[in-house]
């Protein structure tokens, strides 16, 4: 559901950039002689949003336009403001200046939007009504003429890379099986893009989200015209020209053998940081693998019994192969005994302090993955670990 909340967000921001570039609420303005280019004034876009109804009130309004901050889709123009206020302070969105962070999961989202928008437009679309275990679906496709489309538009060079690009996209929320079953396979077994980015998405949708997404699925669902959601129909008559496929027991997960739980489609792409193991152990959240918890302070101490190692970590097409957890300071929670980080020398229980010289020991897991993530291939990292 976090996944989903993104990328809705993610495609509203853009829609409502979109929009405000030719509505002009998003123009060159100057600011004490100098020029901010693309930018628009808090105040304003307040007045456009209530007046427009995207929000029905200013305050609602300046509760989205804080999501779209805290999703680094919008920042004040000197990044010295982390709250949105109605003040006439300037305001950018990140992809009109250039500081939108390309991570490897937006890269998949990004490649999924395109995908879908040449598939959705194809005169002979691979998107149609087909049957799986005596159940029908709407706008579904088999997972092997997914990858062969790929390979037909040369959007992979090799079933292999295609069946990563299929598998990235399902862990991204984008694709997924028509019953929720099944991780992706290059097999007979339907799939659907859950997603439709084409859809007018309101600013208003992104508060209680949570509540929103049950009675929303429930009408999309009910909705006729609704290519993103499991319509069942009654069996096809005849043959189909795409039977399911049950799974059998020789059959294993298309990520079995990697370390990550989503395959970059790229040779050159890298995992979000660290992902060692399947989806499922990954959001069972394993117990800390710390014997108790440390804060800063104790860490800073001359007496702490802890040594501070700087590592070189290399990563490879996979990653950089651990995790890391916690809350100010971040630890190793897991090492994967054969990737970059291991050979390094990076070890569980060991806290960090910098990623490519900057200090991230007050910064939460999320914050210090996204620098790894955003930063270059090869990451410097200094460590704390226990004395032996």
């Amino acid at each position: 559901m976090a996944a989903q909340q993104k990328v809705e967000t993610l495609i509203a921001g853009e829609q409502l950039r979109l929009k405000l570039h030719d509505e002009k609420v998003i123009k060159d303005r100057r600011y004490h002689l100098r020029t901010y280019p693309n930018c628009f004034i808090a105040q304003e876009l307040l007045d456009w949003l209530v007046s427009h109804k995207e929000a029905p009130d200013r305050a609602t309004a300046v509760c989205l336009m804080q999501q779209l901050m805290d999703h680094n889709i919008v920042h004040h123009v000197c990044d010295k403001r982390l709250i949105f206020k109605d003040a006439k302070l300037l305001y950018r969105f990140r992809k009109d200046d250039g500081t939108f962070p390309f991570n490897t999961e937006m890269k998949v989202f990004m490649h999924g939007q395109r995908l879908y928008e040449h598939i959705t437009g194809d005169n002979n679309s691979i998107l149609e009504l087909r049957e799986e275990l005596g159940v029908s679906y709407h706008r579904s496709f088999p997972g092997c003429q997914l990858i062969d489309w790929l390979l037909q538009n040369s959007e992979a060079e090799s079933r292999r890379q295609g069946l990563e690009l299929c598998c990235a996209l399902q862990e991204h929320g984008i694709i997924q099986h028509v019953a929720k079953q099944h991780d992706f396979f290059d097999s007979g077994l339907l799939y659907q893009f859950c997603i439709n980015f084409r859809r007018r998405r309101r600013l208003s949708e992104l508060l209680n989200k949570n509540d929103e997404e049950t009675t929303a699925s429930i009408q999309e669902e009910n909705h006729p015209d609704s290519p993103f959601c499991l319509h069942k129909s009654p069996p096809l008559e005849g043959n189909s020209a795409f039977q399911s496929v049950v799974l059998s027991k020789e059959l294993k997960p298309a990520t079995s053998g990697h370390r990550g739980s989503l395959n970059t489609p790229h040779s050159d792409g890298f995992l979000p940081l660290v992902q060692l193991f399947s989806t499922t152990m990954v959001r069972c959240n394993p117990k800390s693998v710390l014997g108790r918890n440390f804060t800063c302070e104790e860490l800073l101490t001359p007496s702490a019994p802890f040594t501070k190692r700087v590592l070189t970590v290399i990563g490879d097409a996979l990653g950089w192969g651990f995790v890391i957890r916690g809350v100010a300071p971040c630890y190793v929670q897991a090492v994967d005994p054969g990737s970059p980080a291991a050979a390094a020398g990076v070890k569980v229980r060991q806290f960090v302090c910098q990623v490519n010289g900057k200090c991230v020991l007050y910064l939460d897991y999320r914050t210090v993955t996204r620098l790894v993530m955003t930063g270059p291939r090869t990451v410097e990292l200094e460590v704390m670990e226990p004395l032996e």
